[in-house]
Order: C-alpha cells, then sequence, then structure tokens
C-alpha cells in the first residue's frame, strides 16, 4: 500500500518536473523564475494575475510567442519563434498552475 502511494506521488510530480525541464531548455529561467521577479515577472505572479481571465492561456500563448511589452513594466519580452507551439502550450499551462 505504501508503495502504491510512493508511486502515485512520484507520477504525480512528473508533469511538473517535466514543464520546469522544457523552462529550462528553451532558457525561460534566463528572465524568469517560479516565485520572484528577475528581468520579468515571477510565474507565480503571471499566474495570479490572469487567475480570473477565460482568455489567459491563448494571451500568453501570444506573448511567450510573439514577445510583448508593457504589461510587467517596458523592459521588452522578445519574441520566442523558435520554440514550438506545442512547447509553448506546454508551458503557459504549467506557469498558469502556478500558486
Amino acid at each position: 500500500m505504501k508503495r502504491a502511494i510512493l508511486m502515485l506521488a512520484f507520477a504525480a510530480a512528473l508533469p511538473a518536473y517535466a514543464q520546469e525541464e522544457l523552462a529550462k531548455k528553451h532558457n525561460c529561467f534566463a528572465c524568469h523564475a517560479v516565485d520572484k521577479k528577475l528581468v520579468g515577472p515571477a510565474y507565480k505572479d503571471v499566474a495570479a494575475k490572469y487567475r480570473n481571465d477565460p482568455q489567459a492561456e491563448q494571451k500568453l500563448f501570444q506573448k511567450v510567442k510573439n514577445g510583448g511589452q508593457g504589461v510587467w513594466g517596458q523592459v521588452p519580452m522578445p519574441p520566442n519563434t523558435q520554440v514550438p507551439d506545442a512547447d509553448i502550450h506546454s508551458l503557459v499551462k504549467w506557469i498558469l498552475s502556478q500558486k
């Protein structure tokens, strides 16, 4: 029984770990952190800002893909056109899941 519970806990942690690895792969942590502002906002702050926005996932997909400026200050976020769309969708879902 304990082994089954441990396996379930491990399996539940894998998606978050995989998304964090995806963020590392695409260099997201050069400008962002999960829980503190760096060059760009903390992912927890992004999640909080968009928590009640039904269009959040699409808005953030566009921001990551095309870049943007002005929502979090005047430092621009460069476009990430080299990142596959499927990876951007996964990353945005992970960012929005932060609490």
